[in-house]
């Protein structure tokens, strides 16, 4: 993973800002020496030729063994036509990208286990994600790729810090942030908890569950595996998984379906931590867990996303007539 840190917006709107700051003056002179009228000579496709140097140049570093190696912070300049585009960049490998660290601070939220946020917050639902998905569905719902787009990487980090410290002024940041840093900020908490909001504990029986053939047991299995999650992750899961559907209500504007988004959220939701994950099996890193499981951890997600509404009321009530061991 390589991390950039350029202005976040979107790459149409840079490459527009560009080519209408894309101009030069020539004072042309005729034959005799005199000076004639000024003239704006426009550099046509300015803009979106050096955004794709750009691209190119990250590309290039990407695969470079030096950056690959290298832990520090790499900048560059590209130039053209007079405009400048610097930026910083350094390459993560996947093992450190994925793995789940637990904070050492229980007085944060991020790295903490959610049951410890909810009981400390007196809530159902911890206050960051309740925040930002208040704020995404405000502002954020229409745009194009949201969730998928990332944020820059210093605003997630000033907002990760806001909520570690709780910070009297957050509501004013997120109302000031951009769009795409508060849905980063808040896909960042997930993967950041210890445990997966699904938990270690019921991630082999998920994974058993979604590969069930037949559909009245999968659907009686999934559904005894939600009524098993602790209420703090339940009640947050649904949560999510409500305000997931009604981004993709909105794919005509922001380009995500129900796929997308599982794609983004699966493995963020699901994926077990180090220790769990591989137990019992031939795994040497974060890298081949990703590639092992990623697949089902989106079917899982996806069967969610696109089942009937669910209501924590009816899967308590249902709670009843079932044993909660899996």
């Amino acid at each position: 993973m390589t991390e950039i840190l350029v202005s976040d917006v979107n790459i149409n709107s840079l490459c527009e800002h560009l080519d209408q700051q894309c101009c030069v003056d020539q004072n042309q002179h005729n034959l005799s020496g005199q000076p004639q009228t000024p003239v704006l000579k426009r550099h046509t496709n300015t803009g979106a030729k050096l955004w794709g140097r750009v691209r190119s140049k990250l590309l290039r570093q990407k695969l470079d063994p030096q950056t690959v190696q290298s832990k520090n912070w790499h900048m560059d300049v590209i130039e053209m036509n007079g405009i400048k585009v610097e930026f910083s960049m350094k390459f993560t490998s996947r093992d450190l990208s994925l793995k789940r660290t637990p904070s050492k601070k229980q007085s944060g939220v991020f790295g903490v286990k959610i049951n410890v946020v909810t009981k400390r917050e007196r809530s159902k639902v911890p206050y960051i994600v309740r925040q930002c998905i208040e704020e995404v569905e405000k502002r954020g719902i229409d745009e194009v790729g949201i969730y998928r787009i990332s944020g820059v990487a210093t605003d997630i980090q000033a907002l990760k810090t806001a909520f570690d410290t709780n910070t009297k002024d957050i509501l004013v940041m997120l109302s000031d942030m951009d769009i795409n840093a508060i849905a980063g900020t808040l896909k960042l908490y997930f993967r950041e908890l210890p445990e997966p909001l699904l938990t270690d504990r019921l991630y082999p029986a998920f994974m058993e569950g979604i590969s069930l053939s037949d559909p009245a047991a999968k659907e009686n299995c999934m559904m005894h595996l939600l009524r098993s999650l602790p209420d703090p992750n339940l009640m947050t899961f649904l949560t999510l998984l409500e305000h997931l559907k009604r981004v993709a209500e909105k794919e005509p504007l922001n380009k995500m379906s129900l796929h997308n988004l599982a794609t983004v959220f699966g493995p963020t939701l699901l994926r077990p931590s180090e220790s769990e994950s591989t137990k019992g099996q031939n795994i040497t890193s974060a890298s081949d867990i990703w590639s092992h499981d990623v697949m089902g951890q989106v079917q899982v997600l996806l069967y969610y996303l696109q089942h009937p509404p669910i209501t924590f009321a009816e899967l308590k009530r249902n709670t009843l007539y079932f044993s909660t061991d899996v």
